[in-house]
């Protein structure tokens, strides 16, 4: 799959179509797929940043889960302290709870 940047985490091509494909099932409001497809790859990897990132806008933005977003930001600034996005994403999120 040839990619129109630059793949920082180096994900499969497997795994960059299930991102792909979780993406987009959000934006058709099927959450409950998207749901099911990010947490099945995150068995296949714990510390994957983009699926981890995906799950706390999923949880956060979709489904007004504030407090499992922020589990899923903080886990994401374990592995990245310096992850502006998941930083200001998780700050987003802290005034909900």
């Amino acid at each position: 799959m040839s990619t129109n940047f630059e793949n920082t985490y180096d994900l499969s091509t497997e795994q960059l179509e299930q991102l792909d494909n979780a993406e987009e099932m959000m934006l058709r409001n099927d959450l409950g797929a998207a749901e099911r497809l990010l947490l099945s790859m995150l068995e296949s990897d714990e510390s994957c940043v983009p699926v981890l990132s995906n799950l706390g806008h999923l949880y956060g933005r979709h489904l007004s889960e504030f407090e499992t977003a922020i589990e899923y930001y903080d886990r994401v600034l374990a592995i990245e302290p310096d992850n502006a996005w998941a930083r200001d994403a998780r700050r987003r999120y802290l005034r909900y709870v």
